[in-house]
């Protein structure tokens, strides 16, 4: 997949991870965003490297939209442990 792919990749996966994960958020769209673009490049290489199962080039390959998602989920909630109160702190 080109850089293109892996970012479309990365804003709908970035987009799922806000799904389920609801709540607000600091970034908003762009955050999230970019989060999801890390969440997939980071979700592929943690699944080539531990699970040996390596990301195909196929755009719609379920394991793709898998690890990419699973890495969009873990970066929200770093994220939101990281920098989810300085917003609600305040007024």
């Amino acid at each position: 997949m080109g850089i293109i792919s892996w970012i479309i990749l990365g804003l709908l996966a970035g987009g799922i991870a806000k799904v389920l994960l609801p709540g607000r958020d600091p970034g908003g769209l762009i955050g999230t965003t970019l989060i999801g673009v890390a969440g997939a490049f980071i979700g592929g290489w943690l699944s080539a490297k531990f699970l040996d199962k390596p990301i195909q080039n196929d755009f719609f390959d379920l394991a793709t939209w898998g690890s990419a998602i699973a890495g969009s989920l873990v970066l929200l909630i770093a994220y939101r442990l990281l920098f989810g109160n300085s917003r609600s702190s305040r007024h």
